[in-house]
């Protein structure tokens, strides 16, 4: 899914009156490291749990 100019535009807007100016730039990072993390997790293998029973 790929957003237009005019998606983005309206996105920042509607980020801008919820959390204000103040706020964007800390919510910004922490949306970034959380899709950095989930990337990270979902490109590692996966872990195997040892088989109970």
């Amino acid at each position: 899914m790929r957003f237009g100019w005019t998606e983005l535009i309206l996105i920042l807007v509607i980020a801008l009156i919820i959390f204000g100016p103040g706020k964007l730039p800390d919510v910004g990072k922490a949306l970034g490291e959380a899709i950095g993390e989930f990337r990270k997790g979902a490109s590692e293998p996966e872990e195997k749990a040892p088989k109970e029973g």
